[in-house]
């Protein structure tokens, strides 16, 4: 059944800014290598950046009127999350779709399709994450629903989640656990800085891993 669901409670925007600063590996590794859509959801540009709510739309692959009826319906620093099926010959995302996201203030969308119009949207700086591209403009006659549990790149995604995507990709924190991976994600980054104090002060990052008990558990020795 089709359904275009009101918004969902958001999480609080301290916790999304926490999110917000950090990169997705460090907040996928935080999750235990779990929320990170596929490798080929891309931004349109590496300067792109993302960080808010998810706005959830599930429409037909080559038409994009559910994702219009999205539009219409986002608040501001929503992203839209669509899941069009993977499907990439049809572009439903484009310039003047692009030029009413920005009206609206959104904080950008996330696309497990194609979108057109590359340089433009580029040049206008909305963040656009997306599977392909494709100039073939989308129809506007199918049915769909909007803020309801969808999958996009493999994951899936649920109303208001927390969406942070950047150069690397995409990741989802689920909306209850946000504060929970927040504080988790910071303290691998926090890790992570302290490797690279080590590294420049000559020590092994084989060392600092302690990769020395891995091999020992497999039985294997080290030269």
């Amino acid at each position: 059944m089709y359904r275009v669901n009101g918004r969902v409670s958001i999480v609080p925007g301290d916790v999304m800014e926490r999110l917000g600063a950090l990169s997705v590996p460090v907040i996928g590794d935080a999750m235990g290598r779990y929320g990170c859509m596929n490798y080929q959801i891309k931004p349109l540009s590496d300067a792109f950046k993302v960080a808010g709510p998810a706005l959830t739309v599930q429409t037909y692959r080559a038409d994009n009127l559910m994702i219009h009826a999205a539009l219409e319906m986002a608040h501001e620093g929503d992203i839209l999350v669509v899941d069009a099926c993977g499907f990439c010959d049809t572009g439903l995302w484009g310039s003047l779709m692009t030029r009413m996201a920005i009206a609206r203030k959104l904080g950008g969308i996330v696309l497990d399709g194609a979108a057109r119009d590359k340089l433009e949207v580029i040049e206008l700086g909305f963040p656009v994450f997306c599977r392909g591209v494709s100039p073939m403009g989308g129809f506007k006659d199918s049915p769909g629903s909007v803020n309801v549990p969808v999958s996009c790149g493999g994951v899936p995604v649920s109303p208001g989640d927390v969406i942070v995507g950047d150069a690397d990709g995409v990741v989802v924190v689920p909306s209850g656990r946000a504060l929970e991976i927040a504080e988790s994600a910071r303290r691998t980054s926090d890790k992570e800085i302290s490797f690279q104090k080590g590294i420049a002060e000559g020590k092994s990052l084989f060392d600092l891993l302690n990769l020395g008990e891995s091999l020992e558990k497999l039985g294997i020795k080290k030269l």
